[in-house]
């Protein structure tokens, strides 16, 4: 018969009560399946455990030799119980999520802190990637969550897509501080950083521009929001650019206000359509479209 978990909790508890009463009655059973339990294991083992005697019981050397290992044994069972009630409730494992820099830099790290919060027995990798190899990486299985520009660029995605209003961001003691909200005359003459690339944020602003007739000057452009606003915070420009980089409180001297007429930013976030639900990527997921939100509604 082979050496069983009950058979180590029995010998264990009748070491530590002293007794195969008292054993018995702190582990819910009888008396006699106590005994039953304690002999079996001494036949598997083929040595003796305890001295028994009218009035006399202890435990032999081989016994107090044995229990070390025995109670090591025990402790290694509950914490591999405990590890596989966590990776059941998704509480253990890896998340990886890919951004473009400018997420990655200002805007996740807050969401995967709060993530690890309530989630600490989980590892997050942040990877940084165009929204093409990102769209392609989690397609292909090797990221869980994905962040990009819209559109989406490869098949096998679930996509959720967020218009976001942009903003014009300025130095703070830009003339335009003053305003509640920058509308196209106020950039009438003023050199706006714009988004190369063809960047549907910058197409928008063309259009918008070209039919209220005003004119700036595009001596400065940037393939990525972050950098033009590192622009406008070096320079004292003027740019429109989505509201995660406008709104960042990032200490740099960089305000935003309001831009009308409408002009909108779309971020996907996506997951391979076929793959394996996880709590803890399911968590992530929700707490990042929470974290859009809240910049949306801002």
């Amino acid at each position: 018969m082979p050496i069983t978990h009950r058979h180590m909790k029995v010998f264990s508890a009748v070491i530590e009560a002293g007794s195969v009463s008292r054993a018995a009655t702190r582990l819910n059973l009888t008396q006699p399946a106590v005994s039953i339990a304690l002999s079996n294991l001494e036949a598997e083992l083929g040595f003796s455990l305890f001295h028994r005697s009218k009035g006399f019981f202890a435990p032999t050397t081989e016994a107090l030799h044995l229990h070390g290992e025995v109670t090591q044994s025990l402790l290694a069972f509950a914490r591999m119980h405990q590890r596989a009630d966590e990776i059941r409730s998704g509480a253990v494992g890896a998340v990886s999520i890919a951004a473009n820099g400018a997420l990655a830099i200002n805007f996740l790290p807050k969401v995967i802190a709060d993530f690890q919060v309530e989630n600490a027995g989980l590892s997050v990798e942040l990877k940084v990637h165009s929204s093409r190899q990102i769209a392609s990486l989690v397609s292909g299985g090797q990221v869980d969550i994905g962040l990009i520009d819209t559109p989406v660029p490869v098949a096998g995605l679930k996509a959720e897509v967020f218009r976001l209003e942009c903003v014009c961001i300025m130095r703070e003691d830009d003339p335009l501080q003053a305003v509640s909200v920058v509308r196209p005359d106020d950039l009438s003459g003023r050199c706006l950083i714009g988004i190369t690339g063809d960047h549907t944020v910058d197409r928008q602003v063309d259009s918008v521009l070209s039919q209220a007739r005003i004119d700036v000057k595009r001596s400065v452009s940037s393939a990525y929001f972050a950098i033009a606003r590192n622009l406008v915070a070096a320079g004292g420009n003027l740019s429109i650019i989505d509201p995660i980089n406008g709104k960042a409180r990032l200490s740099d001297g960089v305000l935003w206000k309001p831009f009308e007429p409408l002009v909108e930013h779309e971020l996907a976030i996506i997951v391979a359509r076929e793959r394996l639900s996880s709590r803890s990527t399911d968590t992530m997921y929700e707490m990042i479209k929470t974290a859009v939100q809240q910049v949306r509604s801002a």
